[in-house]
């Protein structure tokens, strides 16, 4: 479905991504674990171009091309095809929860007011959002504007959605709102890519975990294979440190 190969990102002197290959297959929910500075964020901001990388290929379905000279209306069509869950919300905060999730479906994608309008309502109450529909942005916690990131993401079916730490900034108890959402939206068979710091998460309900150091990936494979028998030292010193009590 989505695949990317030997993906090289550099800022300056600091080389970030070390030839990445990464494969995303319909319906599968990847978890991607790793310390702050492994690569995890430039590797989704690559896949999505928020970032331009420095070498590589990408496979999106039929589409294939160097991930250097992928054109402008190109990516606006692969675009398309992905939902982006940032850390920060990125929530207009002159807008109401309704007229955010709208937003994209009017501007973006042309659909007509009323269309988009029954959408986002069908949206926000599968996030549980339904009841904040004319709140503002300020006026929600955390994770009632996480929920409603959401919600404007899978407003218009995304193929695949990347979550980028969704649950970082929220407390414990608003972190589980937002789990609880991305869980239901996995049981349902969305495609989802989660960098996440959420090892019970990773464990329960990803079905492939991705390990990321220094800029390549380490160790990757099934929730049960990963969390039960590391390959790796630096997977099993990692999953130590994190304290999961699992090896």
């Amino acid at each position: 479905m989505l695949e990317v190969k030997n993906i090289h990102k550099r800022f300056g002197d600091n080389e970030v991504l070390k030839g990445v290959d990464f494969k995303v297959e319909k319906g599968s929910v990847i978890a991607v674990l790793g310390n702050s500075g492994s690569g995890k964020t430039t590797l989704l901001r690559c896949i999505s171009f928020l970032e331009r990388a420095d070498q590589g290929e990408i496979q999106f379905d039929d589409f294939r091309k160097d991930i250097t000279a992928v054109s402008k209306p190109e990516i606006r069509a692969l675009r398309m095809k992905m939902g982006f869950v940032f850390q920060g919300y990125n929530l207009f905060r002159n807008m109401t929860a309704l007229q955010n999730v709208m937003e994209g479906l009017t501007t973006a994608r042309k659909i007509p007011e009323a269309e988009a309008k029954k959408r986002a309502r069908e949206v926000l109450d599968k996030v549980g959002m339904s009841d904040r529909e004319n709140f503002y942005p300020d006026q929600l916690s955390g994770g009632q504007q996480q929920r409603v990131a959401i919600a404007r993401t899978i407003a218009y079916n995304p193929e695949v959605i990347l979550f980028d730490e969704p649950t970082s900034a929220l407390d414990p108890q608003l972190t589980g709102e937002v789990l609880e959402v991305m869980k239901k939206l996995a049981e349902e068979g969305a495609t989802m890519v989660v960098v996440t710091h959420e090892m019970e998460f990773a464990r329960k309900v990803a079905n492939w975990v991705v390990f990321m150091e220094d800029g390549v990936i380490v160790e990757e494979g099934t929730s049960e294979e990963f969390f039960s028998n590391p390959k790796k030292e630096r997977t099993r010193q990692f999953l130590q440190k994190t304290d999961t009590g699992l090896v």
